[in-house]
């Protein structure tokens, strides 16, 4: 009990200079949009971000680069966002690419107090360079390290006050990662249901991941980049 707090604001307060967060979400679906607004408001600096990507300019996690809050990037795709393109090339942004796959497990062994584990994911290529390298059956694997956030941003369809998840459809995504992997995790949600009201079966993440909980409210929900067919087409 007790984990309910009245504003995003006061839900991302403690959230200080230097911070290392994860993010759920995937491009803009599933993305804490009120808890990232929130933080720009609150100005942290020195940021280390990890997710799936840095949104796209004037959206999602891309406001935190404007405001120039984000030091390090950890995630897999960086091509939706020109503010990005330009601090990485002047070496105002540090980034870690990490394959997708093995971004998730790093989230997921974090979150399951697992240090490390290996992968052939990589090997030969340039995110090899520094890491250890071992065989296992005649073939070689390197050893990657978990993530673990001192905050984790996340984003549920429905919650109960005791912190009990459940997330929707597409929006399910890295979201029941970052919850597990964050010290203090954050979520933000668009319906509190009462205790009880949520079946088991249909619980995502267990509240025992969960410190926070804040109704976030509506939601713009933006499409990433929208795709149409012409009205006339086959």
């Amino acid at each position: 009990m007790g984990k309910v707090v009245g504003t995003v604001r006061e839900a991302v307060q403690d959230i200080g200079d230097g911070a290392t967060i994860i993010v759920g979400g995937f491009g803009l679906c599933g993305i804490p949009e009120h808890s990232i607004a929130a933080l720009r408001e609150k100005g942290s600096k020195e940021l280390t971000i990890v997710s799936n990507n840095c949104g796209v300019d004037g959206w999602g996690l891309g406001i935190l680069l404007e405001n120039r809050q984000i030091r390090k990037m950890v995630s897999s795709y960086v091509g939706e966002n020109k503010t990005f393109e330009a601090q990485f090339l002047s070496g105002e942004l540090e980034v870690e690419l990490v394959p997708q796959g093995t971004l998730a497990e790093r989230i997921r062994a974090g979150g399951a107090g697992i240090p490390g584990f290996y992968t052939a994911t990589g090997v030969g290529t340039v995110i090899a360079e520094g890491k250890e390298h071992k065989e296992f059956g005649g073939r070689t694997y390197m050893l990657e390290q978990a993530i673990v956030g001192d905050f984790a941003l996340v984003k549920a369809w429905k919650a109960d006050p005791f912190g009990n998840l459940v997330f929707r459809k597409t929006s399910r995504n890295f979201n029941p990662l970052a919850a597990a992997a964050g010290r203090i995790t954050i979520v933000e949600v668009e319906e509190l249901v009462p205790l009880g009201a949520l079946d088991p079966d249909e619980i995502h993440t267990p509240g025992i991941y969960v410190q926070r909980i804040v109704l976030g409210g509506t939601y713009e929900k933006r499409i990433e980049r929208r795709t149409v067919r012409e009205a006339n087409a086959g």
